[in-house]
């Protein structure tokens, strides 16, 4: 099991970047979250499969209306990451 932090800005809120993520992550498996920040980013973590993250983060850049001018990403802590409703 992987987990990891994210944090995408550029055009990213109001586009559906959040539902499509959600959308693309259901189907593999991945639990997590995802919110917008007030900056204007938005913020998620995901955990599942090493390879699920891999095909979730492959994917994410085919939403055409979104524009990711930056990523910061980081292996979360080893503790699980509790079963959580995407939001």
């Amino acid at each position: 099991m992987k987990r990891v932090r994210f944090v995408v800005t550029g055009r990213v809120q109001g586009v559906g970047f959040r539902w499509f993520v959600k959308a693309e992550a259901v189907p593999l498996e991945l639990t997590g979250w995802i919110r917008n920040r007030s900056d204007g980013a938005v913020e998620g973590e995901v955990e599942g499969r090493e390879d699920a993250i891999d095909a979730l983060e492959a994917v994410r850049n085919e939403l055409r209306a979104a524009e990711i001018l930056a990523e910061e990403r980081r292996i979360a802590a080893a503790a699980e990451l509790r079963e959580r409703a995407w939001s």
